[in-house]
């Protein structure tokens, strides 16, 4: 139990349903549809919408998601690659030809959103309630207007410039050019009525018809060759997730084009090094992780890609051979000198979300539009606003990340699941761009390594392998820094918090819920 002398947060708790979010009007739109008899899956579409609406920097219809379902607490888990595709017409030599990048503003930077068709399919195959019903919250929301929580108005602000480079975008998400203040009110009209057409008439109402020739009429407009074919062809598929085993529990991601096998391999490698006895928030501690994430990213860099397009070698990614050999390469004393600077350096953000219900039913989710407002381009009659997950890709002939037309790019966003004995014991995951990877084995190895409770895993001070240093929250103290130059390693402020995160921990044995939310964003765990 946390010092009680001290600030800080509790772990929540319940026994009938549990939504850990970012944000606590998604948390209480996920209760309200579990109260009126909605299941897991009912629940976390509903309060990914919702987030799409009050925090639109970091996620929308827009975008891309991901998800795990475990069945009445299974161990078998069912996950969904909900990334959308380049468009088909875009190649490497097209995009050199007209003097174009994958920059952040670029519109070849546009994949064609996943997400829509993505929560469609969940609902249809394993929730209970329509879209109608799950997007209510969401719309009213939006025609209502919201509260502007104290994190996403920090953003907002932040990315004002983002969103000058587009008139539409600047119109429908700023004031005049100004982002709103915490406790302003905001409504998004627009988005209302695309949400209300999808809950009406489904998938299609999206893909086809009028909103999608919106879409690609705006993306047409900037240069991009995105095509109504294109978005009329997008569908989400299901993966078998992939897995390793920690300290006896298994760790669950999806698989490629997502970098959850990065989380797996770094596990791997601490499973070897030995955390035990380090003290958690020591020098020591902190160098092994880095160690273990600089070489877990330079092989994400590396292999991690649509495995449509070429062989992804996950077997051999998860080996124990290679574990042994990666492990063999720290030194506790120094910094290993010889390894590719990471090429993902910049801190993009996401929301996850999980869920738990009254029969056990476990969601592990998560939704983004990978840079705060994705590229910065928004249709304006539909008011979706795009991610720009094309900058995932790479402009290298004959990477395996290569840019191609109706490929996934390598994906950061990964939701996992703890299983033990045969049974889901917790949903969780941490946002944070390419931080999740880290996000993830930090979380992980907290409780299991140091026994901490799902809060005080998520509040622990938190440091990543930047291209220039290890970026190090404030949390970090002195000695810990001091410790890490000893060893090597330069080391820089973090201008923000790494991610945020949320984790719902399944106590099967005593018939109850443990959430946790991390105090990064504004969000919370409610159960009831």
């Amino acid at each position: 139990m946390r010092d009680l002398h001290l600030p800080g947060r509790s772990t929540v708790h319940s026994v009938n349903g549990m939504c850990a979010t970012s944000q606590p009007l998604a948390a209480e739109a996920a209760i309200s549809i579990l109260r009126a008899g909605g299941n897991a899956v009912d629940a976390a579409i509903a309060a990914s919408a919702v987030l799409c609406v009050v925090e639109p920097y970091n996620t929308g219809i827009g975008g891309d998601c991901f998800a795990l379902l475990s069945k009445s607490g299974s161990g078998d888990i069912v996950g969904l690659n909900g990334s959308g595709r380049a468009p088909k017409a875009l190649t490497l030599d097209k995009l050199k030809a007209v003097g174009g990048d994958l920059s952040l503003n670029s519109v070849h930077s546009v994949t064609v959103p996943g997400a829509v068709d993505a929560w469609v399919r969940l609902l249809a195959d394993h929730g209970t309630m329509e879209p109608g019903r799950v997007f209510e919250p969401a719309i009213r929301l939006a025609e209502d207007g919201f509260a502007v929580a104290p994190r996403i108005a920090l953003e907002w602000r932040f990315l004002e410039g983002h969103l000058a480079h587009d008139a539409d975008a600047s119109s429908q998400y700023t004031r005049s050019g100004k982002a709103p203040k915490a406790g302003d009110k905001f409504r998004l009209p627009v988005l209302a009525k695309t949400l209300r057409l999808i809950g009406e008439k489904g998938r299609d109402a999206f893909y086809e018809g009028v909103l999608a020739q919106d879409m690609v009429t705006k993306l047409n407009s900037l240069g991009g060759c995105h095509t109504l074919e294109d978005f009329a062809e997008t569908a989400c598929d299901y993966v078998t997730p992939i897995r390793t085993s920690y300290r006896g529990r298994e760790i669950c991601e999806i698989p490629p084009n997502g970098q959850g096998i990065t989380a797996l391999v770094m596990l791997n490698i601490l499973s070897r090094v030995g955390l035990d006895g380090l003290d958690p928030h020591g020098a020591v501690r902190f160098h092994l992780e880095m160690e273990a994430a600089r070489l877990a990213y330079d092989l994400r860099d590396r292999y991690v890609a649509d495995p449509s397009f070429g062989d992804v070698p996950v077997e051999w990614l998860l080996s124990e051979k290679l574990a042994d050999e990666l492990a063999a390469r720290i030194d506790p004393d120094r910094r290993i000198d010889d390894l590719s600077t990471l090429r993902d350096p910049l801190n993009r953000d996401t929301v996850y979300l999980t869920v738990v219900d009254r029969d056990r039913n476990a969601v592990s989710f998560i939704n983004s539009l990978f840079f705060g407002f994705g590229s910065g381009i928004l249709a304006p009659e539909s008011g979706v606003m795009f991610q720009n997950r094309g900058s995932g890709f790479v402009m290298e002939e004959g990477h395996a990340n290569c840019v191609m037309g109706g490929k996934r790019p390598l994906h950061t966003i990964i939701p996992a699941m703890v299983v033990e004995k045969g049974r889901v014991t917790m949903p969780f995951g941490v946002m944070g761009g390419a931080y999740q990877a880290v996000g993830h084995a930090h979380v992980i190895s907290n409780m299991l390594d140091y026994d901490m409770d799902v809060q005080q895993a998520l509040d622990s001070a938190r440091a990543f392998p930047g291209a220039e240093a290890l970026d190090l929250e404030r949390g970090l103290s002195t000695e810990v820094r001091e410790g890490l130059v000893a060893r090597g390693h330069a080391i820089k402020d973090a201008v923000m918090p790494h991610g945020g995160g949320q984790a719902i921990f399944i106590d099967h044995e005593r018939g109850t819920l443990v959430g946790g939310s991390d105090p990064r964003k504004d969000g919370a765990a409610v159960g009831y």
